[in-house]
């Protein structure tokens, strides 16, 4: 993992031609000549730079790399120029995927140093993005590898990057990179026993509270819906509750409620091979509320955060749970099931319920629920959908400012009536195709009572099956930065 003490920042004023490093990172926007990095650096190699760059050598959009070899007269073995698109457009996503670019096709080596000279307005938000996506950038899927593809250097150096940013930026990657790690492991690896002993080792170095019920706690607790999804399976099921206190006492926390379906093989709504083949991802919303509530305490947030995490394996037994099933929630509410592999939605209903109960403020469920989404919104966009648009609104902000893409979709009142059933309350899964991803949110909102509440599915930004420029194919820690920064704007 990347930690603190291997990010190091220098003074703007260093000289970049006298910065001694295996590597040295500079950046060039489309609509400028070459910044004062760049062009100190020139002058050091006799004026190699501006003649590529008037040849047109440098491709300038944001993320493309142009690497040079042994260049003259630095004490550096390469230099990476990167594009960072237009100056006016840059933001903390130009900057999170520039410096994760640039870290990545560096990290295809071992390194002992690479120094990051970037002539931008070093922003709290630019400059965090920028660290964070260099972490990030270093760290592959490859947990399995005797020979990695990828490897964390052993120190980055950051031209002008002020200190507070730097620290901030490099917790918020190593988080980040613990999301993913959980996510990548393999599902006979990460079971939901696995995923409880992980967060609760995670948590005591963060100084988080953690408490993790068994299967005789959900028992007694009447979890049945997220009980009944674990049937299948030889692996008991958890919730794990993380608390941190930041805020004065007596504030009603905000709740942070993931999805952690360790495995999903559908159950006896059996998924054809290709969909159940990244279906380890299926726990990526637990292993996001995780992830920020590390964050929460490693940065001293001044807020009540709780996560909550309902870790279960789907399963086909003897003993699984099947369709025409009726199953009697937490909160007292029947469900007509009609399709185990739409146990997601099961889960987080006793897990919502667990919140509510406990005192939660405001809730935010974070889940990898639909493919429907995917169908809707693409691989790289989360889906919003909220009871209070002023709650969503603060999301929606909070990533704009983070550089991470969501996009909110209608509840209408008309969606709840398609889960309506016959022999029950309400049932898991609608007659057609349509609509998917909203009438999944319409059975969530069964479970939260009057609280404000946001559901986020994340089944398209998740996991990457093809790596990205800046980022290696897996998981990817999506949200982690939003939510980080939705419980920073809370008063």
């Amino acid at each position: 993992m990347i930690q603190e003490k291997l990010m190091k920042t220098l003074p703007v004023e260093t000289p970049a031609a006298n910065i001694e490093a295996d590597a040295i990172v500079v950046g060039m926007h489309t609509d400028e000549a070459m910044g004062p990095a760049m062009s100190e650096l020139d002058v050091a190699m006799g004026g190699v730079l501006s003649r590529l760059a008037a040849k047109e050598e440098f491709s300038r959009k944001t993320a493309d790399l142009t690497r040079l070899l042994s260049p003259p007269g630095l004490r550096t073995d390469q230099l990476v120029v990167v594009g960072l698109g237009h100056r006016d457009a840059l933001d903390a996503a130009t900057m999170f995927r520039s410096a994760g670019a640039a870290a990545k096709l560096l990290a295809g080596k071992p390194r002992r140093r690479v120094a990051f000279c970037f002539d931008v307005p070093w922003s709290e938000e630019v400059a965090e993005a920028a660290v964070c996506g260099a972490a990030v950038g270093v760290q592959g899927q490859d947990l399995y590898r005797a020979e990695r593809k990828l490897h964390p250097f052993g120190e980055m150096v950051w031209r002008g990057v002020p200190p507070g940013p730097l620290a901030t930026g490099a917790v918020l990657g190593e988080c980040l990179n613990t999301t993913r790690r959980l996510v990548n492991e393999p599902p006979s690896v990460m079971t939901p026993v696995r995923f409880a002993e992980e967060a609760t080792r995670l948590a005591r170095e963060c100084g988080l509270e953690v408490e993790v019920w068994d299967q005789s706690r959900l028992k007694d607790e009447r979890c049945g819906a997220l009980l009944a999804v674990a049937r299948g399976s030889s692996h008991p099921p958890r919730m794990v509750i993380l608390r941190h206190n930041g805020g004065r006492a007596g504030q009603a926390p905000l709740a942070l409620v993931g999805k952690g379906v360790t495995f999903d093989s559908g159950g006896l709504s059996l998924k054809p091979t290709d969909a159940m083949k990244t279906m380890k991802c299926d726990m990526a919303g637990a292993a996001t509320v995780l992830g920020t509530l590390m964050a929460a305490a490693r940065l001293h947030l001044p807020q009540n955060v709780v996560g909550y995490a309902g870790l279960v394996e789907n399963m086909v037994s003897g003993d699984a749970y099947k369709l025409g099933d009726v199953l009697t929630a937490r909160n007292g509410t029947t469900i007509e099931v009609l399709n185990t592999d739409a146990e997601g939605r099961l889960v987080l209903a006793d897990v919502l319920s667990v919140a509510v109960d406990q005192g939660a403020g405001r809730l935010i469920d974070v889940a990898t629920l639909t493919g429907a989404c995917v169908v809707a919104l693409g691989t790289d966009v989360a889906g919003l959908m909220t009871n209070q648009q002023p709650w969503c609104d603060e999301l929606i902000e909070a990533a704009r400012v983070c550089g991470e893409s969501v996009w909110q979709l209608p509840m209408f009142p008309e969606f709840g009536e398609q889960i309506q059933s016959d022999i029950a309350d309400i049932k898991n899964s609608t007659e057609g195709r349509w609509g998917g991803t909203i009438t999944a949110a319409k059975f969530l909102e069964r479970f939260v009572g009057d609280r404000a509440w946001i559901h986020v599915d994340v089944a398209g930004p998740s996991f990457a099956e093809k790596p990205k420029a800046w980022l290696d194919a897996g998981a990817t820690g999506a949200l982690v930065r939003t939510l980080v920064q939705v419980i920073r704007r809370m008063p």
